[in-house]
């Protein structure tokens, strides 16, 4: 009996250290997670995979009816299509040189489905006439690098840019938020000048010009010019640059010469006059009476180009504004100012008298765009009125961070790190 009752402890014994060695030798449940399916990327909104896809550019001869018509759409389509996106697209104004992407039928017939047109680095035009005709433009999208560059000139805007390595575009851009107040034609050796500007990307990596100068410094002849952006809808376009003070930098001209201007004969090109037999005379000034020694003023900040007497013109002063604009003031008794003087708004440049061609005394005013005589009173010249006193904190709060970052630019001669660049935002347009 007692040998019974060891064996079956013995055996009780063995089959719990059996099932505990079969607990220990089990594997643990491993959770396996779902694997994330991502899903086909896209480009210009279409999976390619899907199409056949053909990329090529405009060349000459090329026609939007004639590639699609190679490539298996009807004529009687093409000009269904070209009819419906008229207002989105005008498909008779593609450009030889333009890349465009067909997205064709993965079938025998390989028939075109969806064109794309890149106008530019940045802007396309998607028209797909799978089911129905639609046509949209779109962007890239676009990433923004703020860049930060300083220079000293030494003989020209461009060439002072070509050697620092910076797009010229940025030199062209400052030329013209500067046009109003410094002469580029007439920069000296040792003229400085720093700026912030915006460079776009569109993928990160493929240039797509030059944005937005958001301030700069321009020192011409030791005179230092700020140029602040400021951007807000009260302001005509949306946005201008204004100094430090606020004060615009699009000079406009004066109405005209004189402090107290009155217009004895006005620009006309189909002028008869009866001393010559009626035949027309054009008249491509406009003639503002005084009395002889009234003072001339210039309208716009300028440098002198000619001051000489010569035939009809009698004793006359010309001035460059700009790479643009020139005004011209002519029959002069006296001239005072001198080719090369560099005159401000408002200044006397002569005064009036009867040299030249003339039946009474006048100054005749003339203005020039590029190389033509226009009429001042029918151009669209640059406004000039300073911000709003409203605006003033707005602009204010914009501008001196801007200004502590100008002056922490070092110019190109104290240093030679001239470059930093920093991401701004990327923008999906």
């Amino acid at each position: 009996m007692r040998v019974r009752i060891i064996l079956a402890i013995s055996l009780l014994a063995i089959s719990i250290v059996a099932c505990g060695d079969k607990e220990e030798k089990e594997a643990p449940v491993q959770k396996v997670e779902p694997v994330e399916v991502l899903p086909p990327s896209k480009v210009y909104g279409y999976v390619l995979d899907d199409y056949i896809v053909e990329r090529d550019t405009v060349k000459s001869g090329d026609s939007f009816g004639k590639i699609l018509f190679e490539s298996h759409v009807d004529y009687g389509t093409i000009q269904q299509i070209s009819d419906t996106i008229k207002e989105v697209f005008d498909t008779r104004k593609i450009q030889v040189g333009k890349p465009y992407v067909l997205l064709k039928s993965k079938d025998t017939t390989e028939t075109a489905k969806v064109f794309i047109y890149e106008k530019n680095k940045e802007d396309y035009v998607v028209v797909d006439f799978q089911d129905e005709v639609i046509a949209e433009e779109k962007s890239h999208p676009v990433t923004i690098v703020e860049r930060e560059v300083s220079g000293v000139i030494n003989s020209n805007l461009s060439s002072t840019f070509d050697e620092l390595d910076t797009n010229v575009l940025v030199a062209y851009k400052m030329a013209d938020i500067y046009a109003w107040t410094i002469d580029f034609f007439k920069l000296q050796k040792g003229d400085r000048f720093k700026v912030i500007y915006e460079e776009r990307y569109v993928n990160d990596s493929i240039a797509a010009g030059i944005g937005r100068i958001k301030a700069s410094i321009f020192e011409h002849k030791g005179r230092p010019v700020y140029a602040y952006l400021f951007e807000n809808d009260s302001l005509p376009g949306g946005s201008d640059y204004f100094d430090e003070k606020g004060d615009n930098l699009r000079r406009a001209f004066l109405k005209g010469p004189l402090k107290f201007n009155r217009v004895s004969s006005r620009y006309n090109l189909k002028r008869r006059i009866k001393y010559y037999g009626y035949k027309v005379r054009p008249h491509k000034g406009t003639d503002f009476a005084g009395a002889i020694g009234t003072p001339i003023l210039a309208t716009a900040d300028g440098t002198v180009t000619k001051s000489e007497r010569r035939g009809g013109n009698g004793n006359y002063v010309k001035i460059r504004h700009n790479g643009t604009y020139e005004t011209q003031y002519l029959h002069m008794q006296k001239r005072i100012a001198r080719v090369g003087d560099f005159v401000r708004q408002g200044e006397v440049i002569g005064t009036i008298g009867m040299t030249g061609n003339t039946g009474g005394p006048h100054v005749c005013y003339r203005f020039w765009k590029n190389g033509r005589q226009v009429d001042p009173f029918k151009e669209d010249l640059p406004a000039s009125e300073p911000l709003a006193e409203d605006l003033k904190p707005i602009y204010d709060s914009i501008m001196k961070p801007l200004q502590r970052q100008l002056e922490g630019i070092p110019f190109a001669s104290e240093s030679e790190d001239i470059d930093a660049s920093t991401t701004l935002q990327e923008q999906d347009l």
